[in-house]
């Protein structure tokens, strides 16, 4: 009898041997656009301080100068270029994984309204206000799990991925919520070093072009593919300055995220520039320009546009809108102070979260207590505007039939 048993397949156990083998070849090949870039920086060091700053920089003052600036951006480049590759995908936690249970409760649902229903019913606990286009929570059926808000599954590494902006062949690695201050840190150094080197060899070019000196082939290629690279930079790194002001990744450039609350809003994430910028390189000036990791945030749950929030939870505190002047007309909470008005709408949600308050880590709970009593005053505000747009006793205002309005006129 067969040591590994009579149900050992034999044409399974090859094929699997055959699947590893390729896939190690796949993942060799992946690393080939990291090795150009190495060593074309490698090749750049030996053409500018070898060739041309010895050669064309006599002044010893000056060639100081020279070579200290251009190492003290090669560092930056590189040590920028080091984390964006090396910096570990921000992967989902193991919370957002649907249980068994649920997955063959899923997949016996006989409708899609009976599968919304499933996932509404497991994600009501999860910090997730992103839907789908026929409004469903978001679930990835490669991972099993519900998508946090941003996040997407990158068909490359196999994984969903918080914040996902895109997967960069030139780094290896995805662009995602945990490597992406580095990934702009290397597009704007790797910048500054193609243009470094591009003004600094125009000289050299000059002497070349009126024939002051023979032409050497590593500077005038050099110059060239400087050039080159800066040309491509200058573009990517301003598309990716525009869409770190704007709160906002590659993917949700071309797809719209789409609120539970509000619908498709391509700004829904935005809340200011100051506060995108700072959302993505933190919140300390000292280390913006740092390759040191300082963003905000935990990657699944981010600050929106108050009208994409529905109510109150129990980690949030939430204040309403101050009241808005209009004219003769005064404006709270989305009720019009105007009793001659034929109807009036309801409310509008118009809330901003303050801060999301973890009432156990508040010390004696004093933090807690004290937000909870700001809302408690701007909710008395709220009610005392409201109550001024009633009539005195208190009943709303009729709405006026097509024959009263003609009566009235």
């Amino acid at each position: 009898m067969s040591v590994l048993g009579t149900n050992y397949d034999y044409h399974r156990t090859f094929d699997e041997q055959r699947n590893n083998r390729c896939a190690c070849c796949v993942r060799t090949m992946k690393w080939f656009p990291v090795v150009f870039i190495v060593s074309v920086i490698l090749w750049s060091y030996y053409a500018f301080v070898i060739q041309l700053s010895f050669f064309t920089v006599t002044s010893i003052v000056q060639r100081i100068l020279f070579l200290l600036f251009y190492h003290i951006v090669l560092v930056m480049f590189l040590w920028s270029y080091y984390k964006t590759v090396f910096t570990d995908i921000g992967r989902v936690p193991s919370r957002f994984k649907v249980p068994r249970v649920e997955l063959d409760r899923l997949i016996r649902a006989t409708n899609e309204d009976e599968q919304k229903q499933i996932l509404e019913t497991f994600a009501k606990e999860l910090p997730v206000v992103t839907r789908t286009l026929n409004a469903s929570v978001r679930f990835c059926e490669k991972c099993r799990l519900i998508k946090p808000d941003r996040a997407h599954h990158c068909s490359v590494c196999g994984v969903c991925v918080l914040k996902l902006d895109h997967h960069c062949p030139w780094v290896n690695n995805c662009i995602n919520f945990t490597n992406y201050k580095f990934f702009i840190l290397f597009l704007g150094y790797a910048l500054l070093y193609c243009l470094y080197i591009t003004f600094t060899t125009v000289a050299y070019m000059e002497l070349i072009w009126t024939g002051k000196i023979d032409g050497r082939f590593h500077i005038l290629f050099l110059f060239f593919v400087s050039v080159m690279f800066a040309i491509s930079l200058v573009s990517l790194f301003g598309y990716h300055c525009y869409l770190v002001l704007l709160n906002r990744t590659t993917l949700e450039s071309f797809r719209t995220p789409i609120f539970r609350y509000g619908g498709p809003d391509k700004h829904g994430f935005s809340l200011g520039k100051l506060s995108n910028f700072q959302e993505v390189f933190g919140d300390d000036q000292r280390l913006w320009f740092v390759p040191v990791y300082t963003s905000l945030g935990d990657g699944m749950l981010f600050r929106t546009r108050s009208h994409h929030l529905s109510s109150i939870s129990s980690h949030e505190v939430v204040l309403p809108v101050a009241p808005l002047a209009t004219g003769n007309q005064h404006y709270c909470n989305g009720t019009v102070e105007n009793a001659a008005v034929a109807t009036m709408n309801p409310p509008i949600d118009q809330t901003v979260v303050v801060e999301h308050v973890n009432e156990t880590k508040a010390t004696d709970g004093v933090e807690f207590r004290q937000l909870l009593q700001q809302q408690q005053m701007s909710e008395k505000k709220v009610d005392s505007c409201i109550a001024s747009a009633l009539p005195a006793n208190g009943d709303l205002p009729r709405q006026e039939t097509k024959d009263s309005f003609h009566h009235l006129h």
